[in-house]
């Protein structure tokens, strides 16, 4: 018989072959276990190289003038990615794998210390793990979170920044190489802490260091958009969170706030910004 040869097709990884010449008999070749493992071996590779399903990229940056500690929560169900905490000084970057169909949210912790024992905690965005990294705890509020669905309905992400659960620190996302849905960036870029109303503000000393949601601060079912106002038509802005919106137009600012506040992309990489104007102090 013909030696039976291994051929190479083009545009598939170099590891995988097809033993299809016409002069070269399946029964000859292999048993049909090995010949199923090749075909499932096959498809696998098409399906790779022709969905367009891929990972992205965070970039994370702190452009404040002092330190953020970001932490990542994973949805439920879904793997944590790693680290789920670290430090940024100053004018630092890092990038993160994201893998396809993550969802979650990213936030940044300020005003961090470690005592003599070890423990360490953030007067603003602590996700209470007593460790750098967040372990699968969220942040406790008042947070600015960042959250996203990759590769949801449509094969579109979904974005949004949220002041829901109140502001810490300015925050925006914005995304890179994308196509389809309106790839616009989101967050909030103001300072707010400063400002915020009285009623609202967390102070350390005298310092205003986060501003909480009407929620947070009152826990009335009107701000929460909970009991008798948990439908978009039963809930409504109120003037505490229009004094939100109308400093961050593109972040959500209550909990029906969809319409100018979630945004799409596919196929992109996310640069996360924290203070990406004129950096805040502290």
């Amino acid at each position: 018989m013909a030696d039976c040869k291994c051929l190479q097709v083009e545009h598939v990884p170099h590891h995988t072959c097809f033993f299809a010449l016409p002069h070269c008999p399946y029964h000859h070749m292999f048993p049909m276990a090995a010949l199923q493992l090749t075909i499932v071996l096959v498809m696998f590779v098409f399906l790779q190289l022709f969905s367009g399903a891929r990972s992205s990229t965070f970039t994370i940056i702190n452009k404040c003038s002092y330190t953020v500690w970001p932490g990542v929560l994973s949805s439920a169900g879904i793997p944590p990615l790693s680290p789920t905490g670290f430090v940024l000084q100053q004018g630092e970057s890092k990038s993160i794998d994201v893998p396809t169909s993550w969802s979650g949210r990213l936030w940044g912790r300020t005003l961090c210390t470690q005592d003599s024992s070890g423990k360490f905690t953030c007067l603003t965005g602590d996700c209470g793990s007593s460790t750098i990294e967040c372990s699968g705890a969220g942040a406790i509020p008042p947070a600015t979170l960042a959250e996203f669905t990759l590769n949801g309905a449509s094969g579109l992400d979904f974005y949004d920044v949220s002041l829901v659960d109140g502001y810490n620190l300015p925050m925006m996302v914005s995304p890179h190489g994308g196509k389809g849905g309106n790839c616009s960036s989101a967050g909030c870029a103001a300072e707010l802490n400063s400002n915020c109303p009285l009623e609202l503000k967390v102070v350390d000393g005298s310092e205003g260091v986060a501003c909480n949601s009407a929620c947070n601060a009152f826990g009335d079912p009107k701000y929460c958009c909970s009991g008798a106002y948990s439908t978009p038509n039963t809930c409504k802005p109120s003037s505490y969170s229009k004094f939100f919106k109308v400093a961050c137009p593109t972040a959500y600012s209550y909990a029906y706030d969809d319409g100018t506040s979630t945004f799409t992309c596919a196929g992109a990489d996310y640069v996360i910004t924290f203070c990406p104007t004129t950096p805040s102090t502290r």
